[in-house]
């Protein structure tokens, strides 16, 4: 089995509504469950907004550290999970049923398999 990272990229702003997101987070906790009880989930996450997130970058023999995203867009990482799947084929069924489960762009990415000991 290779693993998979499924990543949810949102736009950048405030959240949805708690109406809008209700739903949404009730179709992610279904996803989820589905690909626990089909062996496939391993971790999963959600992020904190990029504003929260601190930046660390090797200048010679120094490293810089700043505030904020590393990389500025109109959309961030918002999320994660990692799978295990057979082939990409299956990781995409997986990616497919994300993006429905979200509404939201999923991208679908294989793990190198040595990194992960």
């Amino acid at each position: 089995m290779t693993h998979y990272l499924l990543t949810i990229y949102q736009p950048d702003g405030e959240p949805p509504a708690p109406e809008v997101l209700e739903p949404i987070m009730k179709n992610v906790a279904a996803f989820e469950e589905e690909l626990r009880a089909a062996g496939a989930w391993v971790f999963s996450g959600g992020l904190h907004p990029p504003s929260t997130s601190t930046v660390l970058r090797a200048q010679g023999d120094d490293v810089l550290i700043t505030d904020g995203p590393y990389l500025e867009g109109k959309e961030h990482v918002g999320g994660f999970t990692l799978i295990r799947a057979a082939d990409l084929d299956e990781a995409l069924v997986w990616g497919r049923k994300a993006a429905r489960a979200v509404g939201l762009p999923i991208e679908v990415r294989p793990f190198v398999e040595e990194s992960l000991g």
